[in-house]
């Protein structure tokens, strides 16, 4: 097909694309801030036959009735990572994706560009092979070698191996279009899935430069992904390992949430942080930690090496306590000489090369 479109308009970068045969479009849960009905709507006339939309969950819990309000009248089907037929084996990974979007004969993927630790940013094939997947595909592919393998990092796209391997186990899943909102930009993006991604990261620009690195840094976790500790932690693991973070050595990172979910539902994560306390140097190190979300405990093990974690205006602090994480109910303190990132999903400061 053509090369990506941007635009402010889903007319302007739908075109006149005809797609034929039945389609799944898969559309990400409430951890991503994208409404997508009106991607449906410009969607639909553009299909030739049927649309089934599918909320991808990945391993994350079942939407609660209020996250669901939105998509209703499109009747979406929540993925289930147990019911998932094979695509391909790619990179090393089983591939499968999910029953009925397996059915389909091609899959879209709608969904958001924002900084993401391991694809770079998401959206894209993620959508599909990510939101879609299966238990055992989402496993591989979150395996410890592979989230910190060389190349994987927040806010890279081109020679980054975890990216190359969504973009395979989508291609395998038959996503051959995606449908992209850049929130930075104000403008939707539209095309093949890969070429799209690419061009999107270019647009995206997520970095901006600051000219000394701080002691103490506070990141205002937006709403969406404000639910659990699973969710807002990523604030901090973007910005401590993103390519140049403004930090000194033993910074203090202040994550703002509320997290009225505690540490969240993802099993695996749970596990590794009611088994270890900080700085969590067991999980770099002999048997990776398994199961849905342990991924994320490595994060923040990788974090912990250099910088300090504090959690603040919790809806119950007791919950991080109970695993050696200090934290409060209050705001947080914003110290003379901190560094405050209001939007660390979209725009993480970094620090400006020595002339």
């Amino acid at each position: 097909m053509s090369a990506p479109r941007f635009g402010k308009a889903l007319a302007d970068v739908l075109g006149d694309c005809v797609l034929p045969g039945s389609a799944a479009v898969c559309v990400p849960d409430a951890t991503r801030p994208l409404d997508p009905h009106p991607a449906l709507e410009a969607l639909r006339p553009h299909i030739e036959g049927d649309l089934h939309v599918f909320v991808g969950l990945g391993l994350h819990r079942r939407m609660l009735p209020h996250e669901r309000r939105h998509l209703e009248a499109w009747a979406p089907t929540e993925h289930d990572p147990d019911d998932c037929v094979p695509t391909r084996r790619v990179h090393g990974i089983p591939g499968a994706v999910f029953r009925p979007v397996a059915a389909c004969d091609r899959a879209i993927g709608v969904g958001v560009v924002e900084l993401h630790q391991y694809a770079g940013v998401s959206g894209g094939h993620k959508a599909v092979a990510v939101g879609c997947g299966s238990r055992a595909t989402l496993r591989a592919l979150h395996h410890r070698d592979r989230v910190t393998a060389d190349g994987v990092r927040v806010g890279h796209v081109t020679g980054n191996p975890f990216r190359a391997a969504v973009d395979a186990l989508g291609t395998a899943a038959r996503c051959t279009h995606a449908l992209v909102w850049l929130p930075t930009r104000r403008e939707w993006g539209f095309g093949a899935p890969t070429p799209l991604i690419a061009a999107a990261a270019r647009r995206l620009a997520p970095w901006t430069a600051v000219e000394a690195a701080a002691d103490t840094v506070v990141l205002d976790v937006p709403d969406a992904k404000a639910s659990s500790l699973y969710q807002a932690s990523r604030a901090a693991t973007y910005l401590a390992l993103s390519p140049a973070p403004p930090l000194l050595p033993g910074a203090t990172l202040r994550l703002h949430a509320r997290m009225p979910e505690g540490l969240g539902s993802e099993a695996g994560f749970r596990a590794a942080l009611h088994r270890h306390r900080p700085p969590w140097t067991a999980l770099l190190h002999g048997p990776p930690p398994e199961g849905a979300g342990a991924q994320r405990a490595v994060m923040l093990a990788l974090l912990a090496r250099h910088y300090r974690l504090e959690l603040w205006g919790c809806a119950d602090p007791t919950a991080f306590h109970a695993v050696g994480l200090p934290a409060w109910s209050e705001p947080p303190p914003r110290p003379p000489g901190g560094l405050s990132v209001p939007e660390p999903f979209a725009c993480l400061p970094q620090l400006r090369p020595s002339p």
